[in-house]
C-alpha cells in the first residue's frame, strides 16, 4: 500500500471520527467468509457502517482529535480491529453486536466512544445498549413538564362533570317537588 493511499485512509477515519459521535471498536478473530458477510449483511441493514481497519491508522485518525483517546492505545489498540459508524443512533451498533454474539460470540467489543465518552471492554456491552439517546432523553424531559398540566386540565374538566352532575340532580329534585 502506498503511503497516499495509508494517508487517505487515516483522512477518512479522521472525518469519520470527527463527524460521527458514534463509533465502536471490534474484534472478530476466527470468523468465516460466511459469518463475516453475515455480519456485514446485518450492519448494511441496520445503517451501521463496518470497516476492518488496521490498528496503526485507528491510532493515527484519533490523535488528530481534540478528545483524549490514549487509554484506547493499550486496551483495545491490539489484534484485529473493525470500526462500526452509525450516524444518528449510538446503541444500534451494540444493539447488533449482542444480536449476532446469540449465534456466534466470535465478534468481541473491545470499545466505543459514545459522544466522546470512553467505553472499554466487552463488559460495557450491556451499558452501551441501556444507554438513552439524546431524542429519548428530550422526550422524557417533554413528558415530564406536560405531566403536571395534564394533570391540571383533567382535574378542571372532572370538577367540571362532578359539579354539572350535582346541578343536574337538583333540578331534578326542584322539578319532582
Amino acid at each position: 500500500m502506498k503511503r497516499e493511499e495509508k494517508g487517505a485512509i487515516i483522512e477518512e477515519l479522521t472525518d469519520k471520527f470527527q463527524n460521527i459521535p458514534f463509533f465502536y471498536i471490534t474484534e472478530a478473530n476466527g470468523m468465516t467468509v460466511a459469518e463475516t458477510n453475515d455480519l456485514r449483511r446485518m450492519c448494511f441493514e441496520r445503517g451501521i457502517e463496518y470497516k476492518v481497519v488496521k490498528n496503526s491508522f485507528i491510532k493515527k485518525a484519533l490523535e488528530t482529535l481534540d478528545t483524549d483517546f490514549t487509554p484506547f492505545n493499550e486496551a483495545v489498540l491490539h489484534g484485529q480491529s473493525a470500526v462500526m459508524f452509525h450516524p444518528e443512533n449510538g446503541k444500534a451498533p451494540a444493539q447488533l453486536i449482542k444480536e449476532f454474539r446469540r449465534t456466534n460470540d466470535k465478534l468481541q467489543l473491545k470499545a466505543a466512544s459514545i459522544d466522546y465518552s470512553l467505553f472499554i471492554g466487552a463488559d460495557q456491552l450491556d451499558t452501551l445498549i441501556a444507554l438513552k439517546s439524546k431524542q429519548e432523553l428530550i422526550g422524557e424531559i417533554i413528558g415530564l413538564l406536560q405531566s403536571p398540566a395534564k394533570n391540571v386540565v383533567s382535574a378542571l374538566q372532572s370538577g367540571g362533570n362532578k359539579l354539572a352532575g350535582i346541578l343536574k340532580t337538583l333540578s331534578e329534585r326542584e322539578e319532582a317537588a
